[in-house]
């Protein structure tokens, strides 16, 4: 018995070795199940400490009451342009809110400044997409050039402009009525300082600061360099006057009624005005 008893354990321990060696060969396959490490628990928060709060977002400061204080808009027309960001970088340093009436064709080719623009929360405006003459248009034409342009904004912020700036100033019954269907006030301006014509930054300048009063709406062109550089004087000058910039739908308490002309007064612009009928393409 002896004997056989110590072939069985000699077998036994043969048969082990054979099954333990051949798995210890074997490499992870489909069939096999990988132990993973059990997720350690969220540590506990300490007993009488509040859950923090999310960061709460910034409000936005509401509009001034432009029937209580020195409230002016400054528009740029003809943009977006190479030195509109320089422009930017100016009102954004003197935390100025401005309109900017934009050409569509403009729009497409410098979308990433339109989008600056709105970032910095500054009003945009429709001025046709190739600054066209809309008061003497066909009614097909003039269809065209605010639509483009409405799209052309509206692909690169995701808004459609409220505001529309006729090129010259140039405006009808034909327009009155197709920016009314369309949603749009028509704004025009009380201070041109002919910047399109004098390329000369202090000309621009002390026009600017001889001619505006409250309530007044400015008219520069962001594509002309020396506009720009006129913008940091005009800016300082009239803040230590104490005059707050404002866009123009801020200006007129976002009651503008679409299809209607606004000025400083909101009558229709009369020749004689500074109207910039006369202005000629920039």
């Amino acid at each position: 018995m002896d004997g056989l008893n110590l072939v069985r354990r000699g077998a036994a321990a043969v048969l082990a070795g054979a099954v333990f060696g051949g798995l210890s060969t074997l490499t992870p396959g489909a069939g096999q199940v990988a132990l993973v490490a059990a997720p350690r628990p969220a540590p506990e928060r300490p007993k009488g400490k509040p859950k923090p709060k999310p960061r709460p977002k910034p409000e936005r400061k509401p509009p001034p009451d432009c029937s209580r204080v020195k409230c002016l808009a400054l528009t740029f027309d003809d943009g977006p342009a190479a030195s509109t960001g320089e422009l930017l970088d100016i009102l954004a340093a003197r935390h100025v809110k401005a309109t900017f009436f934009l050409v569509g064709e403009n729009v497409v080719q410098l979308a990433e400044l339109v989008r600056r623009e709105h970032a910095a929360g500054h009003e945009l405006g429709d001025h046709s997409y190739t600054h066209a003459d809309l008061g003497s248009a066909s009614k097909k034409t003039v269809l065209s050039e605010l639509t483009r342009t409405q799209d052309a904004i509206r692909r690169a912020v995701g808004v459609t402009p409220v505001l529309l700036r006729p090129p010259y100033g140039s405006t009808s019954k034909q327009l009155a009525k197709i920016s009314r269907t369309m949603g749009m006030a028509q704004v025009l301006w009380t201070v041109d300082p002919l910047d399109w014509a004098h390329r000369d930054s202090e000309y621009v300048e002390k026009r600017v600061l001889k001619s505006v009063k409250p309530g007044y709406v400015v008219l520069m062109h962001d594509i002309h360099p020396t506009t720009v550089k006129a913008v940091p004087r005009i800016v300082d000058r009239l803040a230590s006057e104490g005059y707050v910039f404002v866009t123009v739908s801020e200006l007129y308490g976002g009651r503008l009624v679409p299809g209607r002309e606004y000025g400083q007064t909101g009558r229709t612009m009369r020749p004689g005005d500074d109207s910039g009928a006369t202005q000629g393409l920039p």
